[in-house]
């Protein structure tokens, strides 16, 4: 036979419905037991035979704040809202009536609404950045108001020349002129250095910008030419005197075409531009190959090298092209 200790070892608190009280239910503490809401849920709990840490851990409110419920020390309690919600999960948890235990909360304790308190230890730490900005602040103010006042003090310290009016008639002026008399004038100063005429300045490869047509490409083709410095002259003797193609000859047909030729004598690069930039042709030529130019007026010569073209006239050369980017018509002359 099982010994009865009081306690209750199965409860369910979601039964629901009645059923008759039985002899153990009828000494079971309700929210009504007590002097307050507190001892009626302490009772509770002890009847069930549950701790403290029993139900925090069922609940999820610390146990500290329990106890003060239990006690009513609502001083170690958080504001009033919180406090209500700890009772009606301590309730709950406890299979009680929740809002029954909330009513007799607030028949308990009829305080009215308060605002809502921080935390139990929690402390508000002002940023103490903030004041040192402020005094800052007003020390730099103070020290330009004490500025001005000082510059005041002195301004006004200072005494005021006296002003002499000035002369109001023709004789007061005149006598105030010194004495008078002829005035004698030296020899003419020689006009100043900055003043003369500088001589004239040449822009270099002006005159190879002027036969290409002014255009800016001739002009950094002779800077070229200029920053390549003095080449040695080739052997012209060395050169062949007739045209032989020893590779493939581009450019316009033999009929239509002018009778300039440029043969490669080693691989550079060639192009040929109209006096408006415009490209007719361009290519990297191989030693051999040769080009024959186009019977057109104003076109350009740009190449890599002036030295590994050979020029041909009617089929007779004419020497190595003279820079890197020489008129068309020039080659002709």
């Amino acid at each position: 036979m099982a010994l009865d200790t009081g306690r209750v070892t199965d409860f369910n608190p979601s039964f629901e419905g009645t059923h008759p009280l039985s002899a153990v239910e009828s000494y079971m503490p309700t929210l009504d037991s007590g002097p307050n809401i507190g001892a009626a849920l302490k009772a509770a709990r002890e009847f069930r035979g549950l701790s403290l840490q029993d139900v925090a851990d069922s609940t999820r409110i610390r146990r500290a704040y329990l106890a003060a419920i239990e006690e009513m020390r609502l001083e170690d309690l958080p504001s009033r809202p919180f406090t209500i919600g700890y009772v009606r999960a301590y309730a709950k948890a406890l299979g009680l009536e929740a809002e029954a235990a909330v009513t007799r909360f607030k028949a308990d304790e009829p305080a009215g609404d308060e605002a809502l308190r921080e935390p139990v230890g929690v402390r508000r730490a002002g940023d103490s950045r903030l004041g040192l900005a402020i005094t800052a602040g007003v020390l730099v103010v103070g020290a330009i108001l004490v500025w001005n006042f000082a510059q005041r003090g002195i301004n006004e310290a200072q005494p005021v020349a006296p002003v002499t009016a000035p002369p109001s008639t023709a004789e007061e002026i005149a006598a105030n002129a010194g004495p008078q008399g002829p005035l004698s004038l030296g020899a003419p100063l020689p006009a100043p250095v900055e003043s003369t005429v500088p001589e004239l300045y040449e822009t270099p490869g002006l005159d190879v910008a002027a036969a290409a047509g002014g255009s800016a490409d001739a002009v950094i083709a002779s800077n070229r030419e200029i920053a390549r410095g003095p080449q040695a002259e080739a052997d012209l003797s060395q050169l062949p005197s007739t045209f032989t193609p020893d590779g493939t000859v581009y450019g316009a047909p033999a009929a239509p075409a002018s009778p300039i030729v440029l043969q490669a004598r080693e691989s550079a690069a060639l192009i040929v531009r109209s006096a408006d930039g415009e490209v007719y042709f361009a290519r990297q030529l191989a030693a051999g190959e040769a080009y024959r130019a186009p019977d057109l007026r104003g076109l350009v010569i740009d190449v890599s090298e002036p030295t590994a073209f050979q020029v041909f006239v009617n089929g007779q050369t004419r020497g190595l092209l003279p820079g890197v980017q020489t008129p068309l018509s020039r080659l002709g002359d």
